[in-house]
């Protein structure tokens, strides 16, 4: 069974940067693509980023385009989200997810999800 981890999450500052990790254990990531999600109080879960499994296509949420870059190390069983000049509007649970090999820009397609890391962006 496939298991996803998140880490890097934190406080910091408006215009700065984070680099999110979702770790994968229990089975090979490479046949599966991975979204970023995340989800602010009060408001529904929202696709930020995906990458399918051989890592060829990536996508991006006009929120985020331009500012955050997914990437991944099928090696190292890890997928990353580079967050830069965040906002204060970035400032959610962050969560990764899994689907087989293509992604999906329906959230209830993804069948593992990881516990979620909170970003806060804030002075």
């Amino acid at each position: 069974q496939l298991q996803l981890v998140e880490s890097g999450g934190g406080l910091v500052q408006p215009g700065g940067s984070l680099r999110l990790s979702c770790a994968a254990s229990g089975r090979a990531l490479n046949y599966y693509a991975i979204g970023w999600f995340r989800q602010a109080p009060g408001k529904e879960r929202e696709g930020v980023s995906c990458i399918q499994n051989s890592g060829s296509s990536t996508n991006y949420s006009d929120s985020v385009k331009g500012r955050f870059t997914i990437s991944r190390d099928n090696a190292k069983n890890t997928v990353y989200l580079q967050m830069n000049s965040l906002k204060p509007e970035d400032t959610a649970v962050y969560y990764c997810a899994a689907i087989l090999f293509h992604c999906s820009d329906s959230v209830r397609s993804y069948n593992a999800w990881g516990q979620g890391t909170q970003v806060t962006v804030s002075s």
